[in-house]
Order: C-alpha cells, then sequence, then structure tokens
C-alpha cells in the first residue's frame, strides 16, 4: 500500500532527480549501519589474523610480566600508577594500527554506499531536533524505532545462537588448558577466537546484505512523491503553466499590435479574398526585395484589410499569391525570389493607380 501524506494523499508518484539531488544536499541517502558494522567486524578480523603472533606475544609478555612479580612488589600509590600508565600504553601500542585501520574502512564504507557528496545542510544544526517532546514523539510513536528494534532483536538472536552453537564445545575443551603454558593458552584463545569471529562474520555478512536491500527499498518508499509534489515541483522548474500562458498571450497581443501598427505603411495588401491577407511593403534603399510587414489567416485577416481599408492601403485580390505568400512568409521576411514577377507586376499596377490618383486630385 502506498504511503499517505499528513493531508491524506498517497505517495505513489517515482522521485524526481531534482528530488533525489536534493535529498543527497541534506545528506539523506540510502545506507545501511549494518554493512559499515560488517566491514568494520571484517577488517578487524582481518587485522588480528595478522597481527596475531604480534598481538598473542604483547600480551603474553605483559601477562608473564605482571604475574611473575606479583610476590615481589609492594603495593602503594605510585606502583598502581606505574601499572595503570604501562597498561595504557601497552594498549595503546597493541591497538593504534587497529583503530587508524578501521577509522579508514568505516569512512570508505559510508562514502562506498553513498558517494562522496559534500552536504554542508546536513552538518547544520537543526533546533526542530532539539525539541524534547518531538524527540519522544519520534521515538516512541513512530513506525522507525519499532522496525529498528525488531531487527536488532533478529540480529541479536541469530548471532546469538550461532555463537552459541559455535563456543560450545570449544568452551568445554578450555578445562584442559590449565596444564598449558601462558603462551599455549594465548596461542589457543587466539586461534579460536578468529575461527570464531570467521564464521560469526559469514552470518553478518548475510544480515547486512538483507539491511541493505531493505534500507534501499525504504529510501525509494520515502522518496515518492504525490501527484501535486510532482506538479508543483514541475511548476518550480518549468514555470507555472497558467503564468507562462498567459506571458505567452501577452507577447502574442503585444506582437499583433505591432504588426497591425504596420499595416498602414504598406504598399498594399494582398488578399484571396476572405482566408489569408498579407501586406508588403518595397523599400529599394533598405532591401533587395518587398518585404512582409503583416499577415494574417481569417478573422486577423479582416482585421488587416479593415486597417488597410481606413488608412487607403490598396486591396488586391489574387488566391495563388496570398497563399503562396502566407505559406512560405513570416512577418520580417523578404518574398521568395519565385514570387518577384507575380509582386512585381502587382507593384507596379499599385503605383500606377496611387500615380494616376494623385493627379486627378491635382
Amino acid at each position: 500500500m502506498a504511503k499517505e501524506t499528513p493531508d491524506g494523499q498517497e505517495k505513489t508518484e517515482q522521485p524526481t532527480e531534482r528530488k533525489l539531488s536534493k535529498a543527497r544536499e541534506e545528506g539523506n541517502a540510502p545506507k545501511s549501519m549494518e554493512v559499515n558494522s560488517l566491514a568494520i567486524f571484517f577488517f578487524g578480523i582481518v587485522i588480528v589474523f595478522i597481527l596475531r603472533e604480534y598481538i598473542s606475544r604483547s600480551i603474553a609478555d605483559l601477562t608473564i610480566y605482571i604475574f611473575s612479580s606479583l610476590d615481589k612488589l609492594t603495593l602503594n600509590v605510585n606502583l598502581l600508577q606505574y601499572f595503570a600508565i604501562g597498561g595504557a600504553l601497552f594498549y595503546i601500542k597493541v591497538l593504534a594500527p587497529f583503530m587508524i585501520i578501521l577509522v579508514v574502512v568505516a569512512l570508505a564504507v559510508g562514502f562506498g554506499q553513498v558517494g562522496i557528496q559534500l552536504s554542508p545542510k546536513a552538518l547544520m544544526p537543526k533546533f526542530s531536533k532539539m525539541n524534547p517532546l518531538e524527540g519522544f514523539k519520534n521515538k516512541f510513536f513512530s513506525k522507525e524505532p519499532i522496525i529498528e528494534t525488531i531487527k536488532n532483536i533478529i540480529k541479536v538472536a541469530i548471532i546469538g545462537l550461532v555463537s552459541y552453537w559455535l563456543l560450545s564445545s570449544v568452551v568445554l575443551d578450555a578445562v584442559n588448558l590449565i596444564q598449558f603454558s601462558v603462551s599455549d593458552i594465548v596461542d589457543y584463545m587466539s586461534r579460536h577466537t578468529i575461527s570464531f569471529l570467521w564464521k560469526v562474520s559469514l552470518i553478518y555478512a548475510v544480515l547486512a546484505a538483507a539491511d541493505f536491500a531493505y534500507q534501499k527499498f525504504k529510501f525509494k518508499e520515502d522518496m515518492k512523491m504525490t501527484k501535486k509534489e510532482v506538479k508543483d515541483e514541475f511548476k518550480d522548474v518549468e514555470g507555472d503553466p497558467t503564468v507562462k500562458s498567459r506571458i505567452k498571450s501577452k507577447q502574442m497581443e503585444m506582437a499583433m499590435k505591432r504588426m497591425m501598427a504596420e499595416v498602414p505603411k504598406a504598399d498594399v495588401v494582398i488578399t484571396n479574398p476572405t482566408h489569408y491577407a498579407v501586406a508588403l511593403k518595397y523599400e529599394p534603399e533598405k532591401h533587395g526585395a518587398p518585404v512582409v510587414v503583416a499577415k494574417g489567416a481569417d478573422r486577423v485577416a479582416q482585421k488587416i484589410k479593415e486597417i488597410a481599408k481606413e488608412n487607403d492601403v490598396p486591396l488586391h485580390e489574387d488566391v495563388f499569391l496570398a497563399r503562396a505568400l502566407y505559406s512560405s512568409c513570416e512577418v520580417g521576411d523578404e518574398i521568395p525570389e519565385k514570387l518577384y514577377r507575380v509582386v512585381a507586376e502587382v507593384l507596379a499596377y499599385v503605383y500606377r493607380l496611387k500615380d494616376k490618383k494623385k493627379k486627378t486630385i491635382v
């Protein structure tokens, strides 16, 4: 069943690239902590396996040193401080390579899951998360903590059962360790510990793979959008269709006014006679051929003819020429060469009419 938003709308649409990109900028990406834990666990075992002799020998030497001198030591504050500092330095020396490598592994696995993405927004403090009431609500009254709790119970139960099965025989054999030297005991413990950890890591790998698949699925479901969200995002990116339509309508209206303003300056308007009207103007000093200054079909054509009559611009009826000019020219274009002769005859006729009219007036 599709998720619902607080206003009752279902999230049925796949997330857009813009929403996924925005989520990454905010540090929100599918990531499984189990994969991180598995990587740290696995590489920890590898490091222990590689350094097992060094670690075993260091622990054995420290153990022998402490227990072999217990009967000769006088207990006091200075001695305790000495052993505390020595022990701390010992563990730093032994565990330092361990910890450095594991930190690098943790960072590498994190980048491997989500890629290298600088997310300043994710580092910014969110005061809404500091609200104790909101935190209490999210902790105890949301679905996510319940799912995480169930996952952890299942994980602990599986690993616990497998661990019990693997260690039961090892614990029984450990009874015989009393007759071994300290070095042999440490060696026995390290061998069986590594063997145990290898086997547990395989179980953990299965759990981590399952959790990674779940996190990918959950992220995809969480990122789904309602139809309204998709529509709103499209408006943000492409612009509101209503506003765009109004702008386009206004632009066409302004272009129409500019075009109609050129009709009175035309030399002639070619008509067919009802469907098309094309106004032409010829200025030899500017253009090599007559230019279309206005054109239109149906109601626009009627308007062009009306303005032409009001301004004494000659109308010439020619069905073929009107259609040819309308289909082959845009406003501002020179007429095509194939129509030169026909248009020249029309203009010559128009100019003769104008000359006659002038002589008559005179």
